[in-house]
């Protein structure tokens, strides 16, 4: 396979890439990573660096691995790597043989730290956690040595490898390099690469109780395996001379290169991971696949396409410069994808009663519809017509506003794909005073589709079903889970949850054709937005439907 990418360079870590390429640099090879911690679900920041690593990869010949950073077993569960496989592949990445572990180097790590420790490049420190922090120093100071950093060899060597027989209670010590304390840089101040944990390993089992730190351990891995670049978002700039320590002092195979690039922030959005699994926990939301989540399972249920995820990370490229992404963009990619592959449906989600009264009782006429409006070759079906109908309550005002072109009183309407109506009059409940039934006259001179249907101008155009051919479907409305543009800049975030980002239409009518759907079905409602049928929707019965994006970006205009 050619290593000229198929696409233009967009971005500085494309160009770094081509130039590397060019040069000869990487010997024709490119080898890029996604390296998740298997401690929680994806979320939409993790799908910019899943299509940039695997797209660099796709685009110039090369390999991306998939590699789990498993060296924190405290937090890890097979539930979480299960999902994040999951995931990616529906993504639309596929990392062929390349799947690996952290885990699977932890030999070799502990190898090189005894060569580390040989070389008087590493030592066991017996300083406890609030010790080694104070000693740390400042960002204006310098730290101080531990008063074990000149252990003998020997010594350091028998220590670590009692360690690693279990012959320490978790705290008692830990194995740190050699570095400088007095390093601007505190990530150099003597790190520590190695912990005391007696935890179980969800791959290892009781193996182990000593593991490796993510900056040693993820240092050693990229070399391991060969990558030639090492994408990291921004956050680990100041880690990254502590990576190049690592691969420069330990005999490892290779000598791979990081580059870090700004991480995706999304207005009305929380990233952290910490965050989201109090969201959950709190019971805010209803888990981590819940439709109002950043989470890509549940941006999956909510009806995105992993199409428009991919269109997003385009559009909203890489660089070196935070910024914060405003959401609605990632919106109006879900409308670009579904607008071309979503047929169009019927359904009323706030119907209230509309009566033909001059319709004969007795007869249903069959109303031809296209599957969508714009791909006549996606043909058509039949939606039917009788006497009783329900349209949208907001498509009738009893005293109509200014601009108001739908139905009122003495107004005309035309019910789309059928006829012209006009209001000759009205029903309020006894007892909550809405609008219970309208009552209308058709024109039967103005079907849709017949000959001089279309002669009469009407304004108004509405959607409508048949009382006697629709059916019940439970209909969630979800909208933006917080109502600041940036929550996570907030003293406390839970004070901008949106008490409103969910509302259910329990009595909402859909037409015959959409019975037969299945979860994950996606479809445009037409003139109420994009829908997709809901996991917990059943074979039969009443259907559910989520709201996935509204037609228009609607939010700045309703606040």
């Amino acid at each position: 396979m050619s290593n000229s990418p198929s696409v233009p360079a967009t971005n500085f870590i494309r160009n770094v890439v081509t130039e590397d390429l060019a040069s000869g640099k990487t010997a024709g090879r490119i080898a890029t990573r996604f390296p998740p911690e298997p401690n929680g679900y994806l979320h939409i920041g993790h799908a910019k660096s899943i299509c940039l690593n695997f797209g660099i990869a796709r685009d110039y010949g090369g390999v991306c691995h998939m590699r789990f950073d498993d060296t924190n077993p405290a937090k890890e569960d097979t539930e979480y790597a299960d999902s994040i496989l999951d995931t990616v592949h529906w993504l639309g990445f596929d990392w062929g043989p390349h799947l690996y572990y952290a885990s699977d180097y932890f030999e070799r790590c502990y190898q090189y730290a005894e060569n580390l420790i040989l070389a008087g490049k590493a030592y066991v420190d017996s300083l406890s956690a609030e010790e080694i922090r104070a000693y740390r120093g400042t960002l204006t100071g310098s730290g101080k040595n531990s008063p074990w950093r000149d252990r003998p060899i020997e010594e350091n060597l028998m220590l670590f490898r009692k360690m690693r027989a279990g012959e320490f209670p978790d705290g008692a010590h830990v194995l740190r390099l050699k570095i400088d304390m007095a390093s601007p840089n505190l990530n150099l101040r003597d790190p520590a690469i190695y912990r005391i944990r007696r935890a179980p390993h969800w791959r290892t089992g009781s193996s182990w109780c000593i593991y490796p730190m993510y900056d040693y351990a993820h240092a050693i891995s990229d070399a391991e395996e060969r990558i030639t670049h090492s994408i990291c978002t921004l956050e680990f700039e100041d880690h990254r001379p502590l990576y190049d320590w690592v691969v420069e002092n330990t005999p490892v195979p290779s000598r791979p290169h990081q580059y870090e690039f700004a991480r995706l922030n999304l207005t009305y959005t929380v990233m952290s991971k910490r965050k989201l699994l109090e969201l959950v926990q709190e019971q805010h939301v209803s888990g981590w696949d819940d439709p109002r989540m950043p989470t890509l399972v549940g941006l999956r249920r909510r009806g995105y396409t992993p199409e428009s995820i991919r269109l997003f990370c385009d559009r909203i490229g890489v660089s070196k410069a935070d910024s914060l992404i405003d959401v609605s963009v990632l919106e109006d990619c879900l409308r670009t994808d579904l607008n071309e592959r979503a047929p169009r449906r019927i359904a009323v989600l706030n119907p209230v009663r509309l009566i033909i009264d001059n319709y004969p009782e007795d007869r249903v006429e069959s109303c031809t519809v296209p599957h969508h409006p714009q791909k006549p070759e996606w043909g058509t079906r039949s939606v039917p017509f009788s006497r009783e109908l329900v349209i949208e309550r907001d498509d009738f005002m009893v005293e109509p506003a200014k601009g108001f072109f739908r139905l009122a009183p003495g107004a005309e309407v035309r019910l789309r794909y059928a006829y012209v109506v006009k209001c000759t009059g009205f029903v309020l409940h006894p007892d909550t005073g809405e609008v219970s039934e309208i009552h209308c006259q058709y024109d039967p001179d103005t079907r849709s589709g017949t000959a001089g249907a279309d002669t009469r101008k009407i304004k108004g155009n509405i959607h409508w079903l048949s009382v006697a051919h629709s059916s019940e479907a439970e209909i969630r409305l979800y909208d933006r889970l917080f109502l600041e543009p940036d929550p996570a800049g907030m003293e406390d975030y839970r004070t901008a949850l949106n008490p409103d980002s969910i509302s259910v239409c329990p009595a909402s009518r859909v037409e015959p054709a959409l019975l037969t759907a299945s979860p994950g079905d996606k479809f445009q409602f037409e003139r109420n937005g994009y829908f997709v049928v809901d996991e917990d929707s059943p074979g039969t019965g009443c259907p559910v439907f989520n709201r996935a994006v509204t037609l228009r970006d609607t939010w700045t205009k309703n606040r």
